[in-house]
């Protein structure tokens, strides 16, 4: 009954499409918000003659402030309509973003990368109890898919663009840049997304504190968590210091690392809905742990490479998100079928603060590992970070395959139970 369940996926009615739409236009300026640290990490580490242990900190503020955002969210997550949740939060990392196109120095950078992060942070958890709540378990692949294509469209659009603003008017209007679009999306949701509370019918009468342990203290949920959290260490270690790693290592000049981070971003376009789609239809497990091993295969010989042609940089790094973006949406559908509609938003609120603390430590510990005695030399101990993201892999596809033991435990209800939201 699952295979054949598996081998039709539903089909999206309208409405779905245009949450499908909002969601992922959301997740496109939070990650690009993030994403943009990384290429920009030369560029910041110059002009404020930071060291990498510096960067990492102004990575890991985002993070750990968004772990703890988090944590305060999960209690009372799921007592409110989520449309509303989702405008509060988002007007506060558009805040949060212009103070860091405001920020006149490094101190100053960090607060308010630490308060983009505090709103910011909670957002994806809101997003995925949005498609929890209203995409049936066949359908979140594709889903899951098409949101994560913000990763890619940030790289295809945001980031080199983003780049060409910083590189000719500075870091500072980049982050503005950001702020702006954020501000018309805001408007975006306020009109056209509908309130989202269904779950509100179901909420049990505990205290915000008592939901959050109650959630917390189940053990398959911590196992949902601990998988999560896993996923983005080697990913958080690596990523800051990409931009650094191309310029100083490979010998990527600054014009043209822009196209780099975009044939990247093209790529991500078209596997992430490809293996979105191939995931409702595909045991999840096998396509995450098939792209988990490509991953790590890629990240020692990339992260093991000298000065190299670009083409050949373009290749393998393509080749190298190619294996860590398919993992994405395989992973977050198996993940999001743990909790029960009433822990639903405490659930997703608790595993978006683990995962942000873990990449929070991770980055902050990448800062360490990877050491640039000067400006314009080369980074060191960059390898060790690829040994550590095949050491994490191996961990992640053990953890996936237990979640999919609890998922496939579950009783999964029938496609006519599932309630779907009508199309306006």
């Amino acid at each position: 009954m699952a295979q054949a369940a598996a081998s039709a996926p539903l089909p999206l009615n309208s409405y779905q499409k245009l949450v499908i739409f909002l969601l992922a236009i959301t997740q496109f300026t939070v990650v690009l918000d993030f994403m943009i640290m990384s290429p920009m990490g030369d560029i910041l580490m110059k002009s404020m003659d930071l060291s990498t242990s510096q960067f990492g900190i102004a990575v890991s503020a985002y993070a750990f402030s968004a772990g703890i955002s988090g944590l305060f969210t999960a209690g009372f997550a799921d007592r409110f309509d989520r449309k509303k949740l989702l405008l509060f939060f988002y007007v506060g990392f558009t805040i949060g973003t212009f103070c860091c196109g405001l920020a006149p120095n490094y101190p100053l950078l960090v607060v308010a990368r630490i308060i983009t992060g505090l709103f910011g942070g909670v957002i994806s958890a809101i997003a995925m109890a949005i498609v929890t709540d209203i995409f049936a378990m066949q359908q979140r692949g594709r889903v899951m898919g098409f949101l994560q294509m913000g990763f890619g469209a940030s790289q295809v659009l945001g980031i080199p663009i983003g780049l060409y603003i910083a590189t000719h008017w500075g870091w500072h209007q980049a982050f503005i840049w950001i702020a702006v679009m954020a501000a018309v999306i805001v408007v975006v949701i306020f009109i056209k997304l509908q309130p989202v509370a269904d779950h509100l019918l179901v909420q049990q009468k505990h205290s915000a504190l008592q939901h959050l342990w109650r959630t917390f203290a189940k053990r398959k949920y911590r196992i949902g968590f601990l998988t999560t959290a896993l996923l983005s260490v080697g990913g958080f270690m690596m990523m800051p210091f990409g931009s650094a790693f191309a310029i100083n290592n490979l010998k990527v000049t600054e014009l043209q690392l822009p196209l780099l981070f975009m044939v990247t971003g093209v790529c991500a376009l078209v596997v992430m809905p490809f293996i979105g789609s191939l995931s409702d239809r595909v045991d999840k497990f096998k396509i995450f742990t098939i792209a988990s091993l490509w991953m790590m295969a890629m990240a020692l010989i990339y992260t093991n490479l000298g000065p190299s042609p670009l083409l050949l940089v373009m290749f393998l790094n393509v080749m190298m998100m190619s294996g860590v973006m398919s993992r994405i949406a395989p992973a977050t559908a198996l993940v999001t079928a743990i909790p029960g509609p009433d822990d639903r938003g405490a659930f997703m609120s608790i595993n978006s603060s683990l995962q942000q603390v873990a990449g929070g430590i991770a980055a902050a510990v990448g800062g360490l590992i990877v050491v640039q005695p000067t400006k314009y030399s080369p980074l060191q101990n960059y390898n060790v970070l690829g040994f550590i993201m095949v050491a994490m892999g191996l961990a992640n596809i053990y953890m996936v395959y237990r979640v999919k033991k609890i998922v496939s435990k579950a009783n999964v209800p029938k496609v006519e139970d599932v309630p779907v939201v009508e199309g306006i």
